[in-house]
Protein backbone atom coordinates (compact mmCIF):
# COMPACT_ATOMS: atom_id res chain seq x y z
CA UNK A 1 0.00 0.00 0.00
CA UNK A 2 2.87 2.38 0.78
CA UNK A 3 4.48 1.59 -2.58
CA UNK A 4 1.18 2.19 -4.36
CA UNK A 5 0.68 5.53 -2.60
CA UNK A 6 4.18 6.75 -3.44
CA UNK A 7 3.97 5.51 -7.02
CA UNK A 8 0.67 7.25 -7.72
CA UNK A 9 1.87 10.50 -6.14
CA UNK A 10 5.08 10.48 -8.18
CA UNK A 11 3.27 9.89 -11.47
CA UNK A 12 2.85 13.02 -13.64
CA UNK A 13 -0.64 14.47 -13.63
CA UNK A 14 -2.67 14.46 -16.82
CA UNK A 15 -3.27 17.90 -18.32
CA UNK A 16 -6.28 18.02 -20.65
CA UNK A 17 -5.32 19.48 -24.03
CA UNK A 18 -1.72 19.88 -23.03
CA UNK A 19 0.97 19.17 -25.61
CA UNK A 20 0.98 15.36 -25.11
CA UNK A 21 -2.82 15.21 -25.34
CA UNK A 22 -2.95 17.38 -28.47
CA UNK A 23 -0.17 15.31 -30.05
CA UNK A 24 -2.18 12.14 -29.48
CA UNK A 25 -5.28 13.69 -31.05
CA UNK A 26 -3.24 14.87 -34.06
CA UNK A 27 -1.72 11.42 -34.60
CA UNK A 28 -5.14 9.79 -34.30
CA UNK A 29 -6.41 11.97 -37.14
CA UNK A 30 -3.36 11.72 -39.40
CA UNK A 31 -2.31 8.07 -38.99
CA UNK A 32 -5.30 6.28 -40.63
CA UNK A 33 -5.17 8.61 -43.64
CA UNK A 34 -1.42 8.06 -44.01
CA UNK A 35 -1.79 4.27 -43.78
CA UNK A 36 -4.71 4.23 -46.22
CA UNK A 37 -2.74 6.41 -48.66
CA UNK A 38 0.12 3.89 -48.57
CA UNK A 39 -2.26 1.02 -49.37
CA UNK A 40 -3.97 2.92 -52.19
CA UNK A 41 -0.71 4.06 -53.73
CA UNK A 42 0.86 0.60 -53.71
CA UNK A 43 -2.42 -1.27 -54.31
CA UNK A 44 -0.88 -4.03 -52.21
CA UNK A 45 -3.15 -6.41 -50.34
CA UNK A 46 -0.09 -7.73 -48.56
CA UNK A 47 0.69 -4.28 -47.19
CA UNK A 48 -2.92 -3.91 -46.07
CA UNK A 49 -2.73 -7.21 -44.19
CA UNK A 50 0.57 -6.18 -42.61
CA UNK A 51 -0.98 -2.93 -41.38
CA UNK A 52 -3.99 -4.81 -40.02
CA UNK A 53 -1.66 -7.29 -38.32
CA UNK A 54 0.40 -4.52 -36.73
CA UNK A 55 -2.68 -2.63 -35.52
CA UNK A 56 -4.15 -5.82 -34.06
CA UNK A 57 -0.88 -6.79 -32.38
CA UNK A 58 -0.46 -3.33 -30.87
CA UNK A 59 -3.98 -3.39 -29.42
CA UNK A 60 -3.65 -6.89 -27.98
CA UNK A 61 -0.11 -6.48 -26.63
CA UNK A 62 -0.98 -3.12 -25.11
CA UNK A 63 -3.93 -4.68 -23.29
CA UNK A 64 -1.89 -7.64 -21.99
CA UNK A 65 1.10 -5.52 -20.95
CA UNK A 66 -1.17 -3.07 -19.15
CA UNK A 67 -2.75 -5.88 -17.13
CA UNK A 68 0.68 -7.25 -16.23
CA UNK A 69 1.87 -3.76 -15.30
CA UNK A 70 -0.92 -2.90 -12.88
CA UNK A 71 -1.25 -6.38 -11.37
CA UNK A 72 2.49 -6.76 -10.76
CA UNK A 73 2.49 -3.54 -8.75
CA UNK A 74 -0.69 -4.30 -6.84
CA UNK A 75 -2.29 -1.09 -8.02
CA UNK A 76 -5.80 -2.49 -8.45
CA UNK A 77 -8.00 -5.37 -7.38
CA UNK A 78 -8.72 -8.16 -9.88
CA UNK A 79 -12.33 -6.99 -10.14
CA UNK A 80 -11.07 -3.77 -11.68
CA UNK A 81 -9.23 -5.56 -14.49
CA UNK A 82 -12.14 -7.38 -16.13
CA UNK A 83 -12.60 -6.71 -19.89
CA UNK A 84 -15.89 -4.92 -19.36
CA UNK A 85 -15.18 -1.39 -20.53
CA UNK A 86 -16.75 -0.34 -23.82
CA UNK A 87 -13.28 0.14 -25.28
CA UNK A 88 -12.42 -3.49 -24.40
CA UNK A 89 -15.38 -4.74 -26.40
CA UNK A 90 -14.68 -2.18 -29.11
CA UNK A 91 -11.10 -3.44 -29.40
CA UNK A 92 -12.30 -7.00 -30.04
CA UNK A 93 -14.91 -5.85 -32.55
CA UNK A 94 -12.53 -3.71 -34.61
CA UNK A 95 -9.92 -6.49 -34.74
CA UNK A 96 -12.56 -8.97 -35.93
CA UNK A 97 -13.83 -6.43 -38.48
CA UNK A 98 -10.35 -5.84 -39.88
CA UNK A 99 -9.51 -9.54 -40.24
CA UNK A 100 -12.86 -10.81 -41.50
CA UNK A 101 -13.78 -7.84 -43.65
CA UNK A 102 -17.35 -8.24 -42.36
CA UNK A 103 -19.48 -5.17 -42.89
CA UNK A 104 -21.72 -6.13 -39.94
CA UNK A 105 -18.74 -6.18 -37.59
CA UNK A 106 -17.62 -2.86 -39.07
CA UNK A 107 -21.00 -1.34 -38.19
CA UNK A 108 -20.53 -2.13 -34.52
CA UNK A 109 -16.89 -1.02 -34.62
CA UNK A 110 -17.88 2.30 -36.21
CA UNK A 111 -20.59 3.30 -33.75
CA UNK A 112 -18.79 1.95 -30.68
CA UNK A 113 -15.33 3.02 -31.79
CA UNK A 114 -16.17 6.52 -32.94
CA UNK A 115 -19.17 7.18 -30.69
CA UNK A 116 -17.75 5.87 -27.42
CA UNK A 117 -14.00 5.79 -27.84
CA UNK A 118 -13.72 9.22 -29.46
CA UNK A 119 -15.35 10.78 -26.40
CA UNK A 120 -12.78 9.01 -24.22
CA UNK A 121 -9.96 10.48 -26.32
CA UNK A 122 -11.35 14.02 -26.19
CA UNK A 123 -12.39 13.92 -22.50
CA UNK A 124 -10.33 11.09 -20.98
CA UNK A 125 -11.13 9.75 -17.53
CA UNK A 126 -7.40 9.71 -16.75
CA UNK A 127 -5.25 11.04 -13.92
CA UNK A 128 -1.80 10.17 -15.20
CA UNK A 129 0.12 12.18 -17.76
CA UNK A 130 2.88 11.42 -20.22
CA UNK A 131 5.24 9.53 -19.99
CA UNK A 132 3.45 7.38 -17.39
CA UNK A 133 2.64 3.95 -18.84
CA UNK A 134 -1.04 4.34 -18.02
CA UNK A 135 -1.18 7.44 -20.22
CA UNK A 136 0.50 5.58 -23.09
CA UNK A 137 -1.66 2.49 -22.68
CA UNK A 138 -4.91 4.45 -22.38
CA UNK A 139 -4.42 6.35 -25.60
CA UNK A 140 -2.89 3.39 -27.45
CA UNK A 141 -6.03 1.35 -26.85
CA UNK A 142 -8.57 4.10 -27.53
CA UNK A 143 -6.79 5.74 -30.45
CA UNK A 144 -5.89 2.36 -31.94
CA UNK A 145 -9.59 1.51 -32.19
CA UNK A 146 -10.36 4.78 -33.99
CA UNK A 147 -7.41 4.32 -36.36
CA UNK A 148 -8.64 0.81 -37.22
CA UNK A 149 -12.20 1.97 -37.92
CA UNK A 150 -11.18 4.92 -40.10
CA UNK A 151 -8.62 2.74 -41.93
CA UNK A 152 -11.43 0.32 -42.88
CA UNK A 153 -13.60 3.18 -44.08
CA UNK A 154 -10.85 4.59 -46.27
CA UNK A 155 -9.47 1.36 -47.73
CA UNK A 156 -12.66 -0.68 -48.15
CA UNK A 157 -15.12 2.20 -48.46
CA UNK A 158 -17.25 0.80 -45.65
CA UNK A 159 -20.04 2.96 -44.27
CA UNK A 160 -23.10 2.54 -42.04
CA UNK A 161 -26.71 2.35 -43.27
CA UNK A 162 -30.00 3.13 -41.51
CA UNK A 163 -30.48 -0.46 -40.33
CA UNK A 164 -26.93 -0.36 -38.94
CA UNK A 165 -28.22 1.87 -36.16
CA UNK A 166 -30.86 -0.69 -35.19
CA UNK A 167 -28.40 -3.60 -35.17
CA UNK A 168 -25.76 -1.71 -33.18
CA UNK A 169 -28.43 -0.49 -30.75
CA UNK A 170 -29.35 -4.11 -30.02
CA UNK A 171 -25.68 -5.02 -29.51
CA UNK A 172 -25.35 -2.00 -27.20
CA UNK A 173 -28.32 -3.20 -25.16
CA UNK A 174 -26.62 -6.58 -24.81
CA UNK A 175 -23.47 -4.81 -23.56
CA UNK A 176 -25.59 -2.74 -21.16
CA UNK A 177 -27.28 -5.78 -19.60
CA UNK A 178 -24.04 -7.76 -19.18
CA UNK A 179 -22.13 -4.77 -17.81
CA UNK A 180 -24.94 -3.79 -15.47
CA UNK A 181 -24.85 -7.27 -13.90
CA UNK A 182 -21.04 -7.21 -13.60
CA UNK A 183 -21.13 -3.74 -12.01
CA UNK A 184 -23.68 -4.87 -9.44
CA UNK A 185 -21.61 -7.95 -8.57
CA UNK A 186 -18.19 -6.28 -8.43
CA UNK A 187 -19.01 -2.70 -7.45
CA UNK A 188 -16.76 -1.46 -10.27
CA UNK A 189 -18.03 1.35 -12.48
CA UNK A 190 -17.68 -0.37 -15.87
CA UNK A 191 -19.39 1.54 -18.66
CA UNK A 192 -20.10 4.32 -16.12
CA UNK A 193 -23.31 2.53 -15.19
CA UNK A 194 -22.88 2.98 -11.43
CA UNK A 195 -22.13 6.70 -11.53
CA UNK A 196 -20.75 9.47 -13.70
CA UNK A 197 -17.04 9.49 -14.64
CA UNK A 198 -14.66 11.53 -12.52
CA UNK A 199 -13.36 13.48 -15.50
CA UNK A 200 -15.61 16.04 -17.16
CA UNK A 201 -17.67 14.71 -20.05
CA UNK A 202 -21.14 15.05 -21.52
CA UNK A 203 -22.34 12.56 -18.89
CA UNK A 204 -21.82 15.19 -16.20
CA UNK A 205 -24.94 16.96 -17.51
CA UNK A 206 -27.12 13.94 -16.79
CA UNK A 207 -29.28 13.38 -13.71
CA UNK A 208 -27.85 12.44 -10.31
CA UNK A 209 -30.72 9.97 -9.86
CA UNK A 210 -29.35 6.60 -10.99
CA UNK A 211 -32.53 5.22 -12.60
CA UNK A 212 -33.00 8.43 -14.59
CA UNK A 213 -29.25 8.58 -15.29
CA UNK A 214 -29.31 5.09 -16.83
CA UNK A 215 -32.32 6.00 -18.94
CA UNK A 216 -30.59 9.16 -20.11
CA UNK A 217 -27.50 7.11 -21.01
CA UNK A 218 -29.63 5.26 -23.55
CA UNK A 219 -30.76 8.58 -24.97
CA UNK A 220 -27.19 9.86 -25.22
CA UNK A 221 -26.10 6.66 -26.98
CA UNK A 222 -28.93 6.93 -29.51
CA UNK A 223 -28.13 10.61 -30.06
CA UNK A 224 -24.48 9.77 -30.75
CA UNK A 225 -25.53 7.05 -33.21
CA UNK A 226 -27.78 9.46 -35.09
CA UNK A 227 -25.14 12.19 -35.18
CA UNK A 228 -22.58 9.71 -36.50
CA UNK A 229 -24.95 8.73 -39.28
CA UNK A 230 -25.86 12.31 -40.31
CA UNK A 231 -22.87 12.81 -42.70
CA UNK A 232 -23.83 9.66 -44.63
CA UNK A 233 -27.50 10.67 -44.71
CA UNK A 234 -26.51 14.04 -46.20
CA UNK A 235 -24.36 12.35 -48.85
CA UNK A 236 -27.24 10.02 -49.73
CA UNK A 237 -29.63 12.95 -50.10
CA UNK A 238 -27.18 14.80 -52.36
CA UNK A 239 -26.61 11.73 -54.52
CA UNK A 240 -30.34 11.04 -54.72
CA UNK A 241 -30.96 14.60 -55.80
CA UNK A 242 -28.34 14.36 -58.53
CA UNK A 243 -29.63 11.02 -59.78
CA UNK A 244 -33.18 12.40 -60.13
CA UNK A 245 -32.04 15.69 -61.58
CA UNK A 246 -33.67 17.51 -58.71
CA UNK A 247 -37.11 16.27 -59.74
CA UNK A 248 -37.72 14.46 -56.47
CA UNK A 249 -38.39 11.20 -58.29
CA UNK A 250 -36.71 8.06 -56.92
CA UNK A 251 -33.56 6.87 -58.75
CA UNK A 252 -33.65 4.11 -61.31
CA UNK A 253 -32.77 0.62 -60.04
CA UNK A 254 -29.40 0.78 -61.77
CA UNK A 255 -28.56 4.09 -60.09
CA UNK A 256 -29.70 2.77 -56.72
CA UNK A 257 -27.46 -0.23 -57.10
CA UNK A 258 -24.48 2.00 -57.73
CA UNK A 259 -24.85 3.42 -54.23
CA UNK A 260 -23.57 0.21 -52.68
CA UNK A 261 -25.22 -2.05 -50.18
CA UNK A 262 -28.61 -0.78 -49.06
CA UNK A 263 -29.92 -1.96 -45.72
Amino acid sequence: MEFTFLYMNNAPQFQPYGLPHLTVIFLTIVLPFALAAMVRRTKSQRLEKIIIGVLSAVLILNYVIYLIFIRSRGLVDWRQTLPMQMCDWGMVVVIVAMWTGSHRWFEVAYFWGIGGTLQAVLTPNLRFGFPDWRFISFFTSHCGIIVGVVFLMLTRRYRPYPMSIVRVWLWSEFYFVVTFIVDELTGVNYGFLLHKPEAFSILNFLSDSRPLYLLQLHGVALLFFLVLYVPFAIVDLIQRGRSTGGSGEPPLPEARGMQGRGD
